[in-house]
């Protein structure tokens, strides 16, 4: 997947929830790199996915070694390099139109989304959810 990057996600746009990165360079924001190789891996997945699942993800291990200016695009490849059970690992590398900006991996569970709402009510929570 490729997005180009535009002044909503940049490190000062993260601001609007945590404030202190207000005053930080306008480049690609960390949290919204982890977010677009999380929609990647969720977008590879779809095909495969039952009616009812979904998947989440449960653990991130990104570098971010290269900044990414207003105007350029950023390009996702994410590669299922293992199953197991409903845990499911990917590869992820993301360029800029200049080099390498990340590398790491990212792993997602399958879940049942009636099942996985239910148990939420019961930690209650499912108000905030919806």
């Amino acid at each position: 997947m490729t997005i180009p990057v535009d002044g909503r996600l940049t490190v000062p746009a993260v601001a609007e929830a945590f404030t202190g990165f207000a005053d930080m360079p306008p480049v690609f924001a960390t949290a919204f790199l982890v977010g677009f190789v999380e929609w990647a891996c969720i977008e590879a997945l779809k095909p495969y996915l039952d009616s009812g699942q979904k998947t989440v993800g449960t653990h991130v291990d990104l570098s971010h070694s290269a900044a990414t200016p207003v105007g350029m695009n950023v390009t996702a490849e994410v590669e299922l390099i293992s199953i197991d059970g409903r845990k499911l690992r990917f590869k992820a590398i993301c360029r800029d139109e200049v080099e390498t900006v990340s590398e790491g991996f990212h792993e997602r569970a399958i879940i049942d989304v009636g099942r996985f709402l239910g148990r939420l009510e019961k930690k209650g929570g499912l108000t905030a959810a919806r």
